[in-house]
C-alpha cells in the first residue's frame, strides 16, 4: 500500500526539515511536497501530476500566508485537506483558518503522537481539533450531531450567528444589528448554552457544519 502524501508549507527551514524527518518515520505517510510560502506551493501544484492529500500549513509566511493559501486551496483544490500549523493559539487565528477551509488547527509544540493522530483523523473523519485549542468543542458538536437533535434558532439568533462567523468584533456586530453590546452579550451567552459550545470558535464551527455562515 502506498503512503498517504503530505505537503509541508513553512518558511522556517529547520522546522520544516525536522517535520519532514518526523513524518517520514510514520508508517503510512510520506512528505512529497515542500514549499516556503503559499505562492511557491501553488506553483508546485500546477506542475505536479500527484496532489498531496494533506497540507500542513504554517500561518505566518512571507509573500502568501497560510490563511490566504488555505482559502485559495479550498476554492481550487478542495480535495487537499489543510491542517494549520502555528505558534499562536489566539481566537482570531483559529477563526480565520477554520473559516478559510482548514480542517484542523495544530500548535507547533504538539507531541508527535498527536500529529499522527491528527493526520489519520483528517483522512478518516475529515477534520481534527486538539482539546488545547477548542476544549471540548468538537466532542459536544459530535454528540449533538449523533443525537440528531434539531436545535431551533430564532431569526435574530441566526443573524447573530452569521455575523459572529465573520471577522467583526462583537461591538461591530451590535452596530450592524442595531442592538446594544449588552444585548449582543446576551445572544452570545444564550447560544453558548443552546449549542453546547464554550467559545466563538464553537459558534463558527456550528455555523459551518449547519450551512449558516
Amino acid at each position: 500500500m502506498s503512503n498517504h502524501s503530505i505537503a509541508i508549507i513553512d518558511d522556517h527551514m529547520l522546522f520544516a526539515q525536522s517535520l519532514k524527518s518526523l513524518i517520514d518515520t510514520f508508517k503510512d505517510f510520506a512528505v512529497t511536497h515542500q514549499a516556503n510560502n503559499g505562492k511557491a506551493f501553488i506553483e508546485e501544484l500546477k506542475n505536479t501530476t500527484k496532489l498531496p492529500e494533506i497540507a500542513l500549513m504554517d500561518m505566518n509566511m512571507p509573500i502568501m500566508d497560510g490563511a490566504e493559501t488555505t482559502y485559495w486551496l479550498n476554492k481550487n483544490y478542495p480535495n487537499i485537506k489543510v491542517l494549520a500549523l502555528s505558534m499562536d493559539d489566539d481566537e482570531n487565528s483559529i477563526l480565520k483558518m477554520i473559516r478559510n477551509g482548514a480542517k484542523g488547527y495544530l500548535l507547533k509544540d504538539i507531541h508527535p503522537d498527536i500529529l499522527l493522530e491528527a493526520l489519520y483523523s483528517v483522512l478518516e473523519e475529515g477534520f481534527y481539533h486538539t482539546k488545547r485549542v477548542s476544549n471540548t468543542l468538537v466532542n459536544s458538536l459530535h454528540i449533538e450531531s449523533k443525537k440528531k437533535t434539531k436545535i431551533e434558532l430564532q431569526e435574530r439568533e441566526v443573524e447573530f450567528l452569521k455575523l459572529a462567523s465573520t471577522e467583526m468584533t462583537y461591538k461591530e456586530v451590535a452596530s450592524v444589528m442595531n442592538l446594544s453590546p449588552k444585548t449582543i452579550d446576551g445572544y452570545r451567552e444564550q447560544l453558548f448554552k443552546k449549542l453546547g459550545v464554550k467559545n466563538r470558535v464553537g459558534l463558527v464551527i456550528y455555523a459551518i457544519k449547519n450551512g449558516i455562515s
